[in-house]
């Protein structure tokens, strides 16, 4: 440790290279695959090892056979739709939460496709379905894994499992070298501190000139495939506020390489600057995001390296799916004369709503423009992107998914399939052997659900008499699924079609509770899914979750927390730097969009995971 200490010293001119060797060493470097992050257990939390489980594997045959249930498709068909009728947060959280949550996901998440192609049974017959697939089935692959023969299946988490800012860097020294100013020769030695920006933004796979030669980057089609920006994780172009986070976190490192003195090396100034970015997520992670979301954590006791940080299956595939949080549009707010009438107008014609409040224009861009469109970015400019998810109140965290991840058709050549997130997400519990929701709760330590009602917290788990629905037959019954009633946030009833139910409501009645639509599915409490029946939870007062959901959330990020060697609380040269150079990495996100962007910081709110109604 001392020796630790003094080589960081050295680097930052804090001691004097005499005093540790004739040059002083860069300071200890974290491993771009979490390597090595833990001296006993080198391998904990590393790219490529399996996740962790909170419970024992659950197969039907002990090893890798899936455990059998109701269709997912079936279950998502009179669980998660919400007929177009969104909830929204009575705690006024800022669909920030959505952005940096996709953002943190993409730095510690990622499982891989096995060859094994199985598809889930999508049923044109059903009468609760209102899309058509012309094929039989959602497209669906079982995971990569170990084992699986005299062992249960593990599942291969293929990113390290570290807060490390992976999705900026990435973890391979050829992508790397690519994102880094300078050439392309297989030597970082003769690479800049600074990554690649093209006017500020994230450069094209065309940017080098030759887009074979350029890193993969994921893309639903083949057209436009050479213009995806590049970034550290391949999934950056998924969607507008992703990629818009990607490239303000590029704009920071550099940020933070110009306030270096020029007397550093080139691979010292990046180093400083990756470890101060990487400190930076953290710090937001744990002092905004979470809190925001009702995640309350111990004291910080500092490292523990008997603490395994790696993400646990349960984790990754159930607890950490949000999706119900997702909007159906996307949100951006500037000056009114921001953009050109000829701009407008031609997002009018593609679907976007303008609307002018005053000094401002907000508009309104619907998710046909949003996904893999990094065009899109740069003609709207990154600091109205980053307000506009600064504005509008997030989506409730429940059961109801919206149809833009619930039903989403997808073309295949001349065959259209249905895209459903809730259908795979049942579907990868039973891929990945996840314990009964029962069986979860009590491997955190809370206590079984005896019945359907105490999941939900209903008064009832019966379908009622109404002459609306077919007795015996109303689970599959689409009346069953009407709202009766909406709430805004100060319990005032909305009339269901106001304007204002699609944009103020945070509670509804419908017809049948979602208790007496479980019981009807699944009969026995003991056989549901973990995913399905922690959305189901009533929120705990005060947060944004149920309480199988905030258990394994807290338990999750207090690992990522005291496992982590290099975390930002338990890492001197931290605050070397900020002795040094005077940069520090305790910043809100707020403040590190006024720094990165022309957004001044009153613009936004001091807390920018809430919008402007939060008290």
């Amino acid at each position: 440790m001392i020796t630790r200490i003094m080589a960081l010293l050295a680097v930052i001119g804090l001691v004097t290279p005499s005093s540790v060797h004739a040059r002083p060493p860069l300071m200890e470097i974290q491993s771009l695959d979490g390597s090595g992050n833990n001296l006993v257990h080198p391998d904990w939390g590393k790219a490529g090892t399996p996740y962790s489980r909170l419970a024992p594997a659950r197969y039907a045959d002990g090893i890798g056979a899936e455990v059998t249930g109701p269709a997912p498709r079936y279950i998502s068909n009179r669980i998660f739709n919400d007929t177009g009728q969104p909830l929204f947060s009575s705690r006024h959280t800022s669909q920030w939460i959505v952005a940096w949550g996709q953002f943190v996901d993409h730095t510690f998440a990622l499982r891989a496709d096995s060859d094994k192609r199985e598809g889930i049974t999508f049923d044109n017959a059903d009468p609760m379905e209102s899309f058509h697939s012309d094929a039989p089935s959602i497209p669906f692959a079982r995971s990569r894994y170990t084992g699986g023969e005299t062992t249960p299946r593990e599942q291969i988490n293929t990113l390290n499992s570290y807060i490390d800012a992976y999705a900026v860097y990435g973890d391979d020294n050829r992508r790397l070298e690519w994102m880094r100013e300078g050439p392309v020769d297989g030597n970082m030695a003769n690479n800049s501190a600074k990554l690649l920006l093209s006017n500020g933004f994230l450069p094209r796979r065309t940017f080098r000139g030759d887009p074979d030669s350029a890193p993969v980057m994921d893309n639903t089609t083949v057209e436009g495939l050479d213009r995806l920006a590049v970034a550290g994780d391949f999934r950056a172009n998924e969607n507008t506020g992703l990629l818009a986070v990607q490239t303000l976190f590029a704009r920071e490192h550099n940020r933070i390489v110009d306030l270096l003195p020029k007397g550093l090396s080139e691979e010292e100034k990046f180093q400083i600057a990756r470890r101060v970015v990487i400190a930076t997520q953290q710090y937001i992670t744990y002092n905004e995001f979470l809190p925001t979301l009702g995640i309350r954590l111990p004291g910080y006791r500092g490292y523990n390296p008997a603490v395994n940080p790696s993400l646990a299956t349960e984790f990754a595939t159930a607890a950490y799916r949000i999706h119900s949080m997702v909007p159906s549009d996307f949100t951006v707010e500037a000056e009114a004369g921001k953009y050109s009438e000829a701009q407008l107008n031609a997002w009018r014609a593609q679907g976007v709503t303008v609307a002018r409040q005053g000094t401002r224009i907000r508009l309104g861009v619907p998710p046909s423009l949003v996904m893999f469109n990094p065009d899109l970015v740069e003609q709207l400019d990154l600091g109205p992107i980053l307000v506009g998810l600064n504005k509008p109140v997030q989506r409730r965290n429940d059961e109801m998914i919206d149809n833009l991840l619930r039903s989403l058709p997808i073309s295949l050549g001349p065959t259209t399939v249905i895209f459903d997130i809730t259908s795979i997400d049942i579907q990868r519990g039973r891929d990945h052997g996840l314990p009964s929701y029962n069986d979860l709760r009590r491997a955190v330590g809370l206590p079984a659900k005896p019945d359907f009602r105490s999941i939900t917290g209903e008064a009832t788990e019966a379908f009622p008499t109404d002459p609306l629905l077919t007795p015996g037959k109303e689970i599959d019954d689409p009346n069953s699924l009407d709202f009766l009633s909406l709430r805004d946030i100060n319990g005032k009833p909305i009339p269901l079609t106001s304007p204002e139910a699609k944009t103020s409501a945070v509670a509804g009645q419908r017809r049948t509770t979602t208790a007496a639509r479980l019981k009807a599915i699944y009969g026995d409490v003991s056989t549901v899914d973990a995913f399905v029946g922690m959305i189901s939870e009533p929120l705990v007062p005060g947060t944004e979750f149920g309480e199988l959901q905030l258990a394994i959330w807290q338990r999750q990020f207090g690992a990522l927390r005291d496992g982590d060697r290099f975390f930002y609380l338990n890492d001197p040269a931290l605050a070397m730097i900020r002795a040094k150079f005077g940069i520090d990495y305790r910043r809100s996100l707020g403040d590190v969009i006024a720094a990165n962007t022309g957004i001044r910081r009153s613009q936004l709110t001091s807390n920018v995971f809430l919008t402007s109604g939060s008290s």
